[in-house]
């Protein structure tokens, strides 16, 4: 059975788990030979319980440092993988991307740590995260990233409306392997509106905090990048080598490719703390 899921409700469709046994013996899983503790996993657990003060709050920067030097550390079998996994096999098929799965190890109101598995030429669409701080680390695999930050500006009238496109500064376009450091992303800065797409398979590590919320506010959006030059808005006079790193970014519908498929996490476990 697959269990088809958006950014914005992965650990909701994964936690579901009031299933017949024979619709859950369908559901992909993780190896259920693993140790029953991670101490790099536990480590991660503990330091978000310290850094993540909840909605409205950004981690200081004392406090990023401390969790990427343990992200920068964690390897893909601290949480289970190897490249064995039925994730990674997925054949692919002329025309149709592949879909993305993925797995939530722990979530809270504070924070979030899921794992993205994307096939060879699976896409995660260009998205954003609204009021949160997110860590994101490269498990396996080669990845491009294209990631973007809204410009604001008093004088952007067209930009206070969502129906019209935002400016936006590109961050980062360029392919990433594992291993690399960990990528951190503000609520309006870092590459806050990011998309993946999947040279080799990949698994990434997500850490957000908070957590995507639809009640609170925080749902995602998604985006198609138009070039600077492409639209008919007044345009400040720039070189071409700075008109290349400005975009317009509009708003559209959900699309497709955001649908993943939800599975049941069974690596490494965390001890929880109250």
């Amino acid at each position: 059975m697959k269990v088809e899921v958006r950014l914005t409700d992965v650990s909701k469709a994964i936690r579901k788990k009031k299933c017949c046994r024979k619709s859950c013996s369908k559901r992909r899983q993780f190896p259920a030979s693993l140790p029953a503790t991670s101490f790099p996993l536990q480590r991660l657990y503990m330091s978000c319980l310290d850094v993540f003060k909840g909605v409205g709050t950004v981690p200081s920067s004392t406090d990023v440092q401390k969790l990427c030097r343990i992200l920068d550390g964690m390897t893909a079998e601290d949480v289970g993988l190897s490249r064995n996994l039925q994730f990674f096999k997925t054949s692919s098929i002329v025309g149709i991307t592949p879909k993305v799965s993925c797995t939530t190890i722990y979530q809270s109101e504070k924070f979030s740590l899921c794992i993205f598995f994307l096939p060879a030429n699976a896409v995660i669409p260009l998205h954003n995260h609204p009021g949160m701080t997110v860590f994101n680390k490269l498990l396996l695999g080669k990845v491009h990233i294209k990631a973007y930050d809204i410009v604001t500006s008093s004088n952007q009238e067209h930009s206070v409306s969502p129906s019209h496109p935002k400016l936006a500064c590109i961050k980062a376009d360029g392919v990433f392997t594992a291993p690399c450091d960990t990528s951190v992303l503000y609520p309006t800065s870092g590459g806050n509106i990011h998309a993946f797409r999947a040279i080799t398979p990949c698994a990434i590590l997500d850490v957000m905090g908070p957590p995507y919320s639809k009640k609170d506010g925080r749902d995602c959006s998604y985006y198609r990048d138009i070039p600077y030059d492409a639209l008919p808005y007044e345009r400040a006079i720039m070189s071409e080598e700075e008109r290349e790193r400005y975009w317009w970014l509009e708003e559209i519908e959900v699309p497709k490719e955001s649908e993943m498929e939800g599975i049941v996490y069974m690596g490494p476990q965390i001890v929880e703390m109250s």
